[in-house]
């Protein structure tokens, strides 16, 4: 793979500030006996576990803050949050936002073993009833996580891209979707209720404790490599995810944000760093053979995900930088953490295999995550035999 001309490779290596007023507020007294901030009432959807958890217990620690109202379908381990229990798509959240200045919307579910049509029902009529209740109970932000993959992976995207580059994303990768319709409902908000800003971050590839196509991707015996593609791989701590969060919260920032560690890896440097070869695969073989596991129902991943695999989606984040925040983590850090957690998980065409499968499969590299389907299909039937 060619490296970027210098102009290209100087910038992988590399808004407005609102000020509204609070009418200042005595302080609130956490569990531990220390005041909180003066600052804000912050909501936090999803509060109770991954980075909605890890949110709720940074922003309860920020002195900036003066309260955190959590909510979830279960309570969560923060003592120094005000909890509710309840779904996001029930009406009655209305209720419970009010008194808040800004909600962080985090109650997603992008599981790979979710039913698609349940995933995406509950997806967008969470969002929709976050924003209307938000709206009602006089929220004046509410602050949305999607992805970076709704820039959409393409041969021709400027590497890297704006915050205000088009989204060009299609449904036919995990989620997207999803997201996608996310987008339109955060656009359509300040439309629809005058006075409520709606802010969305998008992260490069997360990790940290997450589990989607992208990083079972390198659980694989062999990095499937699709010829004539250009990879380039951006990450995103959700460290970094939950700092670029609180800013938002914060109102430090507003608009499109987009958010991952400065820079990129091309392919090569990826395998260098993490020590497992290629495969290589024409790309009608390729993506021919990975929709045929998905469609027959032996891999979780539709053949849309290759594509983040193929080509470079990588965001600048300038608008977080002329903020004043930066990542702590580098994209080889990530890599090495990333790395680190997979470890002794074994995974072919995003289907998670047992130890006995993987034994097989590592003899016979990516070959057999995409071609050697007759075997996955004939264990597949006797499995549902014996049921």
């Amino acid at each position: 793979m060619s490296s970027p001309d210098p102009q290209v490779r100087a910038a992988r290596n590399l808004s407005t500030r609102p000020s509204p007023e609070h009418r200042p507020a005595p302080a609130v007294q956490r569990a531990d006996g220390t005041s909180a901030g003066r600052g804000p009432v912050v909501a936090i959807t999803g509060a109770a576990a991954g980075i909605g958890a890890m949110l709720t217990e940074r922003l309860v620690a920020c002195d900036e803050i003066k309260q955190v109202i959590a909510i979830d379908e279960r309570r969560g381990e923060c003592a120094d949050a005000q909890w509710h229990i309840l779904d996001v798509r029930d009406p009655a959240i209305a209720e419970k936002l009010r008194g808040a200045d800004v909600v962080v919307h985090l109650a997603l579910d992008l599981d790979l073993e979710t039913d698609p049509a349940a995933r995406t029902a509950y997806n967008v009529r969470g969002t929709q009833t976050v924003l209307t209740a938000a709206a009602a109970a006089g929220v004046h932000r509410v602050v949305l996580c999607t992805s970076a993959m709704v820039y959409g992976a393409l041969p021709d995207n400027e590497l890297p891209l704006s915050e205000d580059a088009e989204l060009r994303a299609t449904a036919e990768a995990t989620g997207v979707g999803d997201l996608l319709e996310v987008e339109r409902l955060a656009r359509r908000a300040p439309r629809a209720h005058p006075g409520l800003n709606v802010t969305v971050v998008r992260p490069a590839v997360l990790v940290g404790g997450t589990d989607t196509a992208l990083t079972r991707y390198f659980e694989s015996p062999r990095l499937l490599v699709v010829a004539d593609s250009r990879p380039a791989w951006q990450f995103c701590h959700v460290e970094d995810l939950c700092a670029a969060l609180e800013y938002a919260a914060l109102e430090k920032v507003e608009g499109e944000l987009a958010v991952g560690c400065d820079g990129w890896l091309e392919q090569e440097e990826v395998e260098e760093l993490s020590g497992i070869r290629r495969m290589e695969l024409p790309s009608a073989v390729a993506l021919g053979a990975a929709a045929r596991l998905h469609r027959i129902g032996l891999t979780p991943s539709p053949a849309g995900d290759l594509a983040y695999t193929m080509y470079p989606w990588v965001v600048s984040g300038s608008r977080l930088h002329d903020a004043g925040w930066r990542p702590r983590w580098t994209n080889e850090e990530v890599l090495a953490e990333l790395l680190g957690e997979v470890a002794g998980r074994h995974t072919l065409a995003g289907r998670r295999l047992g130890r006995k499968d993987a034994t097989a499969a590592g003899a016979a590299g990516a070959t057999v995550a995409l071609l050697g389907t007759a075997a996955l299909v004939r264990r597949a039937r006797k499995a549902r035999r014996r049921i």
